[in-house]
């Protein structure tokens, strides 16, 4: 990324309330590999008082009123934020010093404040990974899961090939009421599928709205997300949880962060990009479960021809 938006990203992390450090202000060279970037993440996260480097930390429990390294309009307990899960094909990247290439579908690509999000995500991740160069494709995904959108899905991952996807998903089916079964065996298919090409993939449910909290068929798709990351071993981003949490700390309730259409407004997206990008750090804290070591096969014993004279 080229000098003068680098100055530009820090200016604006700081005026959200980034705590934003020397070495993040003036970038000295290129990716820095994994080593350095996770040291200074981790570094930074021991500061904080913040979780990691445990397989048994599924959901993260932060402190309320939420996670420092936030800026303080989006700040949530993690439990209320995120599940993490191993990104190993992310791993891979950092530990080859190359740019960590990133596919971030969902919402809406169209101009407007949606167009800001892949900007806004990519500022987040440069703060949440120092020395970490990062590439978005942003693509909107039209139409539900359930009726085709999984298979234009695939097209997009084999065209970008990208080390890791972010998929915003469940809303568009939960508003056209589609099966949730169909709905999530879809997904499963789909999650399944990117990661049987070393890729991998990060989940974000549904936007919540306070028009939706007591619909049946909307919490079911929600659910069905949430079913779906912890089956597939993919971390999740909890938007509806998150989003819910920062409406009640606010009288303005979720108007200050939701636009018109199920449409996150700018603020909205700013808050969802540094949260999927604390998943993403956080989950790579977490160690390789140790496996087990697999007995030798017994032998079969032997026959009586096969019995040694004597």
């Amino acid at each position: 990324m080229a000098q003068p938006q680098q100055i530009v990203a820090t200016a604006d992390m700081m005026r959200a309330g980034y705590p934003v450090r020397p070495s993040r202000a003036v970038r000295t060279g290129a990716a820095g590999g994994l080593a350095p970037a996770l040291a200074t993440w981790i570094l930074t996260a021991s500061l904080w008082g913040i979780p990691g480097g445990s397989a048994a930390a599924e959901q993260p429990t932060i402190p309320a009123p939420g996670d420092p390294t936030l800026s303080l309009e989006c700040r949530v307990p993690g439990a209320q934020l995120y599940t993490v899960a191993q990104l190993g094909a992310v791993k891979a990247a950092l530990a080859e010093n190359r740019p960590l290439k990133i596919l971030a579908i969902g919402g809406s690509a169209a101009p407007g404040a949606s167009a800001s999000y892949p900007a806004k995500l990519e500022a987040a991740l440069e703060h949440a990974l120092p020395k970490v160069d990062v590439t978005i494709d942003h693509r909107g995904l039209p139409g539900e899961i359930a009726s085709g959108a999984a298979e234009r899905l695939r097209t997009m991952v084999a065209e970008a090939e990208p080390d890791l996807v972010v998929w915003q998903v469940g809303t568009h089916d939960a508003i056209a009421r589609v099966d949730v079964d169909a709905f999530a065996s879809a997904l499963a298919e789909a999650v399944g599928w990117i990661r049987s090409h070393e890729i991998d993939v990060v989940l974000v449910d549904p936007i919540y709205t306070a028009s939706m909290a007591a619909d049946v068929d909307y919490n079911r798709i929600v659910e069905a997300v949430r079913t779906v990351a912890t089956q597939q071993g993919v971390p999740l981003v909890r938007r509806y949880e998150a989003l819910h949490y920062l409406s009640s700390r606010t009288d303005k309730g979720e108007g200050h962060m939701l636009g018109r259409q199920f449409r996150l407004n700018d603020l909205g997206l700013r808050c969802m990009a540094e949260h999927v990008a604390l998943t993403i750090a956080t989950s790579l804290m977490r160690t390789e479960t140790p496996k087990e070591p697999k007995a030798a096969p017994a032998q079969p014993p032997l026959t009586e021809p096969q019995r040694a004279p004597g």
